[in-house]
């Protein structure tokens, strides 16, 4: 995203900065919010959020309670638009008494109001992320969890379930009838799919073809990721690839053996260079910079081990996509602090010195994480260096 899309921001302050504040401090609503949403809760990706736009960009920002953030969120007087509504509500980020920026929320998505024939709202198939992007946990469990021991920490893939806000499976046809009403009335330009991990060899990947044909065959310009751990067998990235998925994405999270065994033990069982071996026959597939993983700020990694297995994915061609971790209510790791917004705007730096390096950049991917960038302040630091 390019800083000049952006819009008011106070005159000292590095809209950048901001960014990286935001995701790092989080947003706490201002008393007579005027109904707005705090955000999303649970699920598989980033939970207790909610998107907020400066200018042509949209972040999703962590939402705190009051007095659990320095900046806060006023939704202008009037703003507030009904949940039908298309029109977004324009709001003002403060710290203190000073006014930082003036952003928009955007409005909740019109395919919400629509159920499926048997009645499941849509809403409970996929849901809106940041303002264009469509995104659904295709299997909304994960044989980690099985053994509570072996699960991910950080991980809050059970609570939407549990909450009764989704369903444990989505049909290929559930995904193209809501992809297809997303698309047409809210406009939306890619689709990411993810998944929890079964217990098959193929680590969710013949689902997620199943899921990636349907909706091409109803949608068939609307870009598509998909994403899961390393399958045994690598054959599945060109049937991916064949059912109609543009990218690719393989989550590392975190890198240091250590860490990776307190943070997610279970996943841990799959060794890095199993990944990277992964990342090359994927990569051969799907072509550079079409497939991408998320490394974790602040689970415990040295910013020195995340840049250099930055390095390693960016020579494969893999792009590094650096994310702050967030705290999820009611996983082990909710009383971890996130990473500074001074160590995130570090490795943004150096990261997006690696990404002009190899070539590497969000928007040439067709789909995904990256390419929509909301959980990041990072590719606002790609297009020069800082």
């Amino acid at each position: 995203m390019s800083t000049s899309t952006l819009p008011f921001t106070a005159a000292d302050e590095d809209p950048r900065t901001l960014m990286a504040d935001l995701q790092a401090a989080g947003l706490a609503l201002d008393e007579g919010a005027g109904g707005v949403s705090a955000g999303r809760r649970g699920g598989a990706g980033p939970s207790d959020h909610r998107a907020v736009s400066l200018g042509g960009a949209t972040l999703m920002v962590p939402m705190r309670g009051a007095g659990q953030s320095p900046y806060r969120l006023r939704v202008l007087s009037g703003s507030s638009a009904p949940a039908s509504s298309t029109v977004s509500s324009r709001a003002w980020i403060l710290r203190g008494d000073d006014l930082l920026a003036e952003v928009a929320l955007p409005p909740a998505a019109r395919f919400y109001a629509l159920s499926t024939a048997d009645g499941i709202p849509y809403s409970k198939i996929a849901l809106l992320h940041a303002r264009r992007v469509l995104a659904s946990t295709v299997l909304q469990s994960c044989v980690r969890y099985a053994d509570a021991a072996r699960a991910c920490r950080f991980c809050a893939i059970g609570t939407s379930l549990k909450e009764g806000r989704t369903v444990a499976r989505k049909t290929p046809a559930q995904l193209a009838e809501v992809a297809e009403a997303a698309v047409r009335l809210d406009g939306v330009e890619q689709l990411v799919l993810t998944t929890g991990t079964p217990a098959s060899s193929d680590r969710g990947a013949a689902h997620l073809a199943a899921c990636a044909a349907a909706v091409k065959a109803v949608v068939p310009s609307l870009p598509i990721q998909v994403q899961c751990e390393p399958p045994d067998d690598f054959a599945w990235f060109a049937r991916l690839r064949a059912a109609g998925a543009d990218a690719f994405g393989m989550h590392l999270e975190a890198v240091e053996p250590e860490v990776r065994a307190a943070v997610m033990p279970g996943k841990a069982e799959v060794p890095v260079e199993r990944y990277l071996d992964a990342f090359t026959a994927a990569v051969a597939v799907f072509g550079r910079g079409q497939v991408s993983t998320y490394l974790i700020a602040g689970l415990g990694d040295q910013p020195a081990s995340l840049l250099a297995m930055a390095e390693r994915l960016c020579g494969i061609g893999v792009y590094p996509f650096v994310v702050p971790f967030t705290p999820i209510a009611g996983t082990p790791m909710a009383a971890h602090a996130p990473p500074t917004s001074e160590s995130m705007q570090g490795l943004y730096a150096e990261v997006a010195r690696l990404l002009r390096r190899h070539g590497l950049s969000s928007a040439e991917m067709k789909a995904g994480c990256a390419k929509c960038g909301a959980c990041s302040a990072l590719s606002s630091y790609e297009g020069s260096p800082c």
